[in-house]
């Protein structure tokens, strides 16, 4: 049996008062939240011409961000709020699920609609942070569950009820010490990310510095001769005026006025497509100190065939890859619904690389766990040999310069893609397999600080929160 107090009951709704029992300590005072903050009534109307900032709110105290900018005559809703800096938000919809925010300066003067109520923290009562961490707690948002009222998909959070119930109230001296402790730990886990993005960055420069190359990589762009006969004659037809004339000459003046057309000679033209020449991801390869290679003559493409025999199997599609920790899952898939692109089975130590423009960088080495499952066509599958460590074919495809060779061979208009004939052709700096296993072990080692960094930042992103919920909360 749970009791509560006539007195505090401002709805006579059962999961109401369930949810009031959120479980916090009775060392503080319990002050209603409608005494600490009002909802502020900033309305305007949107005018057309004006660009306005929208937000959006995160779930589970994911907080309030920027969603996108328009101009007023792409929003519907004329009606909306301006939000200002520390201001508290919400989720009319989403509350249930920890949507609630605090505005930061880089919001200011967005605006919403009355589905994000917003409102102003009494700064004398209550740190606008202490107040959004106590919202981010999972029992704060079974509370919003318990005050929210509708069909299950669109059920919104009542007011008034959610303003009557109680949090509580230790001094603003004591609020600010709970969010010093816990910002605390979260900038030693952000340093900890950002440590670990570094390595990750640094890791492609040692890969290219290894090989002799220059790192400072784009990716190619095309490269165009104008003609300059004096004779041709260019006509402006939507920039015409009287006080101009209508037509000029090729030379050093088209090259200010052109703005749609590029032109170029037939007799410099190698290629069939934008680039012209040779392009910067080959001629840069080649201040490398080891051999260029053509991948396809240094590894083993291979597509093995599978047994449609079996009632069910393990298919790795292109979304099941990713680029950072390789095949994150193989969906079980019954051979009689087996999709067309299902055509090839891939085995332990195998590379797989995704040949689409979109699913660029989606490579990965095969683990144990995914032998024997069968992938998409989408990829490209080789296999490992004793001559050149495959790990370092991966590590290197996944530089600028293999890249923008990627983008050099790509054909298609809406799809983008490497056939397995121009795959084969993108070239790798090759030095011995001694020196490719010692990069390899290198990378690896790089690799494994980044997921310890990882692992304790995600470590002291719980600990704050529990240590800041052990403060208020039995």
């Amino acid at each position: 049996m749970r009791f509560a107090r006539f007195k505090e009951i401002a709805n006579w709704s059962v999961s109401h008062i369930l949810g009031m029992n959120l479980g916090f300590t009775d060392v503080f005072p319990m002050t209603p939240i409608g005494q600490i903050m009002e909802r502020s009534q900033n309305s305007i109307e949107i005018e057309d011409e004006v660009r306005y900032k929208q937000i959006t709110l995160k779930t589970n105290g994911g907080g309030a961000v920027l969603r996108d900018e328009k101009q007023g005559k792409d929003i519907g809703t004329k009606k909306q709020y301006v939000v200002s800096t520390r201001q508290f938000i919400m989720s009319k919809i989403d509350a249930r699920n920890g949507a609630f925010g605090l505005i930061t300066e880089d919001l200011d003067g967005a605006v919403v609609t009355a589905d994000f109520p917003v409102f102003d923290v009494n700064s004398e009562k209550v740190v606008s942070r202490y107040l959004f961490l106590l919202s981010s707690t999972k029992a704060f948002a079974r509370f919003a569950q318990s005050c929210s009222r509708g069909t299950t998909n669109r059920q919104r959070i009542d007011i008034e009820m959610f303003l009557s119930n109680r949090i509580p109230l230790p001094s603003c001296e004591t609020q600010q010490s709970f969010v010093d402790a816990y910002d605390e730990k979260i900038k030693k886990a952000r340093e900890l990310e950002q440590q670990a993005k570094q390595i990750g960055l640094d890791i492609e420069d040692y890969l290219l510095t290894e090989l002799g190359i220059n790192n400072n990589y784009t990716l190619p762009q095309p490269t165009i001769t104008l003609a300059c006969e004096p004779q041709a004659e260019y006509v402006i037809n939507q920039r015409q005026n009287v006080d101009m004339s209508a037509t000029y000459n090729w030379g050093v003046e088209i090259k200010k006025e052109y703005r749609f057309l590029e032109f170029v000679r037939f007799k410099d033209v190698e290629r069939w497509d934008m680039y012209n020449g040779e392009p910067s991801a080959i001629s840069r390869l080649k201040q490398s100190c080891f051999p260029l290679v053509e991948i396809g003559k240094a590894y083993n493409f291979i597509k093995r065939s599978w047994d449609k025999k079996e009632k069910e199997f393990r298919y790795v599609e292109i979304g099941s890859v990713d680029a950072l920790n390789g095949i994150t899952y193989a969906e079980k898939t019954p051979t009689s619904k087996a999709p067309s692109r299902a055509t090839q089975k891939i085995a332990t130590g195998d590379l797989i690389i995704g040949t689409t423009r979109p699913y660029l960088k989606k490579f990965a080495i095969v683990n144990e766990d995914y032998n024997d499952c069968v992938c998409s066509s989408g990829f490209q599958v080789i296999e490992p040999n004793e001559t050149n460590n495959i790990s370092f074919l991966y590590e290197y495809l996944m530089t600028a310069p293999a890249i923008a060779q990627f983008e050099l061979f790509m054909t298609g208009a809406l799809y983008p893609a490497i056939t397995n004939k121009n795959l084969k052709k993108v070239l790798i700096p090759l030095p011995t397999l001694e020196i490719q296993n010692a990069i390899v072990e290198h990378i690896n080692e790089e690799k494994a600080r980044i997921k310890e960094m990882k692992k304790q930042a995600e470590e002291l992103r719980k600990e704050a929160l529990v240590e800041f919920e052990n403060e208020i909360f039995e």
